[in-house]
């Protein structure tokens, strides 16, 4: 890796671990104590918000990129300020989803010049689909700050290969403050990155894979099958809630992750079997990137129908334990 991305990578460390030490710290962790409910997979009071850690190394790293992509980091620094808000207070769901489209608008006109108006929705649901699903599947331990430490690395490295220092060096940030904050929330988890994390991650992978696209340094598949593992799980979840006409709004513990957990994996178990999921289809990815077209279909479509099929395995495991009539807690299922 160049010296363009490894100042970005050790100024984010470096920032994200200040951050964190900082945070759990006892006066301010006790600040940040997020209690269980019934919707929780945790048991005790965890303290949140450690997504400002990484976002105040992301920021740190960025210092050293060169500043074409200013839109883009500005819209996920607003994102920030209105997630930890909502962390603390929170907002109606309106006022999330005009942040979230704002976001998406502001990177699309300023950072990828698209202005064909059907391409220009497309990718506006797509980006803020992306910011929402991130924030979905945040809720087990270790998993959320794995998954993008393993996505943006791929970002990191498919960037460099291809020539756009940039949006390596970014990516590389991102990926490594995001390791950092993953030294304290790997299973069992000290602090969770709350939605002011969740929130900026999952736009950044969304954002940063549309503009990585416009510039030439992958086709656009590349991001879709990268962060695939997320995509499906939040995806199907929300999918079988609509056929069952539920109200798709309220928290609930149905994601697969969600399922892994209570089936008894435990967080630790469910963090890396979604690891070796999500490294498999970023290797795919980096492996085809620039292959024939025939064979980045084939690879698509193999990675897709692997992740079905993880999908289909959870389900009838999942219902042989319902069946059984306990979670793995040992309360009613």
């Amino acid at each position: 890796m160049q010296g363009m991305q490894v100042q970005p990578a050790l100024a984010a460390f470096a920032v994200s671990l200040a951050s964190l030490w900082i945070l759990l710290s006892p006066p301010v962790r006790r600040l940040l104590l997020d209690r269980p409910n019934p919707r929780s997979l945790h048991e005790r009071p965890v303290p949140r918000s450690g997504g400002i850690a990484i976002f105040a190394g992301v920021a740190a790293g960025a210092a050293f990129v060169p500043h074409g992509l200013a839109a883009t980091l500005a819209a996920a620094g607003a994102l920030a300020a209105v997630s930890l808000v909502d962390d603390v207070l929170p907002l109606p769901t309106l006022v999330r989803l005009a942040a979230h489209l704002g976001a998406a608008a502001a990177v699309l006109l300023l950072n990828t010049g698209v202005t064909d108006p059907v391409a220009l929705v497309l990718l506006l649901l797509a980006i803020a689909w992306s910011t929402n699903l991130y924030n979905f599947m945040d809720g087990s331990d270790g998993l959320a700050g794995g998954m993008a430490l393993i996505g943006f690395g791929a970002y990191a490295l498919a960037a460099h290969q291809s020539g756009h220092a940039a949006l390596a060096g970014l990516s590389a940030g991102i990926a490594v403050a995001s390791a950092a904050f993953l030294l304290v929330n790997f299973p069992p988890a000290r602090i969770f990155m709350g939605d002011v994390g969740s929130v900026p991650l999952g736009f950044l992978a969304g954002a940063l894979g549309v503009v990585g696209w416009r510039e030439g340094a992958w086709p656009l598949w590349f991001p879709m099958l990268v962060f695939a593992p997320f995509a499906c799980d939040a995806t199907l979840t929300l999918l079988k809630r609509l056929l069952r006409r539920e109200r798709v709004w309220q928290a609930h513990r149905e994601h697969y992750y969600q399922r892994l957990v209570r089936m008894g994996f435990g967080h630790r178990g469910t963090a890396l079997i979604e690891y070796a999921a999500m490294a498999g289809c970023a290797a795919t990815g980096l492996l085809v990137r620039a292959a024939s077209p025939e064979l980045q279909l084939g690879a698509v479509g193999a990675a897709t129908i692997v992740l079905i099929a993880i999908a289909l395995w959870i389900d009838a495991r999942w219902a042989r334990w319902r069946r059984s009539g306990r979670d793995s807690k040992g309360a009613p299922a």
